[in-house]
């Protein structure tokens, strides 16, 4: 314990020798590093002018409202929804998977797509939709149930792909005018990805990111890494025990072969160009959307008085939405940024502001 509050200390001093004084915004664009930060109250042990926001790093909170009001009208046609639990609780415009869930529809909850697969193999009388959700992370094990559903045969399984990838929403942030001086990037998806994808950010934008781990002293080490090429932006990997820069080429692959992008809206940012996942007509059998004709239902519709879509792009820390734990709380949540175990409001809730 010593060991960790000397080094923490010292990480301290090194972010303060290297203050560049004026405003210095990192936006963090994973939602393990949101929890991270305010598990170990990072924001408490830096110089005012640096602070640590919120990005669109969390896949459930950045899922569209239309897109979960066309998942509840699924679950009334006579379908299994396969799902990871988080998104069970997103509201709606007027409903949700848990209140559909209660009306009596099938809404299975599982840890992995793998999973789904198994149970829609075992019950071939049961339509089976799994919910894909995520960014490059979950995206290869869901192609991988979608592989082995057209070798196996497996008629009754499909897949609403809503998943999203990360590159294109940085580039809709910077182009917005978003006034961050530095990003960490994700250490999951960069995984899978590797540091590539992200090199158009400092040659473009002139802005630095690192690739940083979960621990305290791995998010502190990357805002030094930061700090110190805040005047030659570059893109660096701390989490080197995980990241490599050409990434998981075996998960790349098997993604190539199954997906290709497509436009995807995002919760508070609109419609990215490029920014989600479709499946390939190879494959088109066990796409969903084909399958049972989904569609987005409606225009994006904000609930009032959440502010949601300006925590997720980092224009406001979330104590700063009139319903934050007011109305909205994790037992009632008015927007998904609540919902979510990997929501900046849930954290700022759970861990304080």
């Amino acid at each position: 314990m010593m060991q960790q509050t000397e080094m923490i200390e010292k990480a301290k001093r090194a972010i303060e020798a290297l203050n560049p004084g004026g405003p210095f915004n990192i936006m963090e664009v994973c939602g393990s590093h949101t929890m991270a930060i305010s598990k170990f109250g990072l924001r408490q042990l830096l110089p005012k002018n640096i602070r640590l926001i919120s990005g669109p790093g969390c896949p459930v909170c950045v899922t569209a409202q239309n897109e979960i009001d066309s998942v509840v009208e699924l679950a009334n046609r006579n379908v299994v929804i396969a799902t990871f639990g988080d998104l069970i609780r997103v509201p709606g415009s007027k409903s949700s998977l848990q209140l559909e869930r209660a009306a009596g529809k099938e809404v299975k909850v599982f840890y992995s797509p793998l999973d789904a697969l198994k149970y829609a193999e075992g019950n071939p009388s049961k339509e089976v939709v799994f919910i894909g959700i995520g960014f490059e992370t979950t995206v290869p094990t869901v192609a991988v149930t979608i592989k082995e559903a057209k070798e196996k045969n497996i008629k009754n399984y499909s897949v609403y792909c809503l998943h999203k990838t990360m590159p294109e929403a940085l580039r809709a942030l910077l182009e917005g005018g978003s006034n961050v001086q530095g990003f960490l990037l994700p250490g999951h998806v960069s995984a899978i990805t590797g540091s590539k994808i992200y090199e158009f950010i400092p040659k473009e934008f002139g802005v630095g990111g690192v690739i940083s781990g979960f621990e305290a002293m791995d998010i502190l080490m990357s805002i030094i890494m930061l700090l110190k090429n805040y005047k030659n932006p570059a893109i660096e990997i701390q989490y080197k025990r995980v990241v490599r820069k050409e990434g998981n080429l075996e998960a790349q692959k098997i993604i190539e072969e199954i997906f290709e992008p497509c436009d995807s809206t995002w919760r508070g940012l609109g419609e990215i160009k490029g920014s989600g996942l479709k499946i390939r007509d190879k494959y088109k059998d066990f796409d969903a959307a084909l399958k049972f004709d989904i569609r987005p239902i409606g225009e994006e519709i904000e609930i009032k008085g959440c502010r949601c879509g300006d925590v997720l792009k980092g224009n406001i820390y979330p104590n700063e939405c009139p319903l934050f734990g007011r109305v909205c709380t994790p037992e009632n949540p008015a927007g998904p940024c609540m919902v979510s175990s990997e929501g900046s409001c849930a954290a700022f809730y759970k861990y304080g502001a």
